[in-house]
């Protein structure tokens, strides 16, 4: 079976580091599917899931706030801004921090006030779905 390299790290910490035989994740312009010997890739990420589905047909979850995606044909690297495994996500926290963002762009004093408000609130939006689908499994 064919499989392929598989790294996620932030600027903290390495997150995953590993074989997979299928890997898919939200890029910039939807949703991505990466097999192994896909062809060579750079993109931007945006906030969302990325999955990984390991030989053994287990399956990673990792939430990414964006980033950076590379694929060679048997390497996927994952830059992320901020990473978070699946199973550490607190959906109470997130919840928190919505609102929290939520309430500073009705507050916001100026556009980028607004703009930074606006994507912690997407992030935030992004890691529920993350966990509750991470959640499903």
């Amino acid at each position: 079976m064919a499989t392929l390299h598989v790294d996620v790290v932030s600027a903290e910490e390495q997150i995953f580091s590993g074989e997979a035989k299928f890997v898919a994740l939200p890029g910039e312009a939807g949703e991505l599917g990466i097999l192994p010997k896909h062809t060579p890739l750079i993109t931007r990420i945006k906030p969302g899931a990325v999955r990984i589905e390991r030989p053994d047909g287990t399956e990673e979850f990792v939430f990414v706030a964006g980033g950076i995606l590379e694929v060679q044909p048997n390497r996927v690297t994952v830059l992320a801004d901020t990473a978070i495994r699946g199973k550490d996500l607190d959906e109470a926290k997130a919840t928190e921090a919505m609102k929290r963002a939520e309430e500073a762009k009705k507050n916001a004093k100026s556009d980028i006030d607004f703009a930074a408000a606006q994507s912690e609130f997407a992030a935030m939006a992004a890691q529920i779905a993350a966990l509750r689908k991470f959640r499903k499994k």
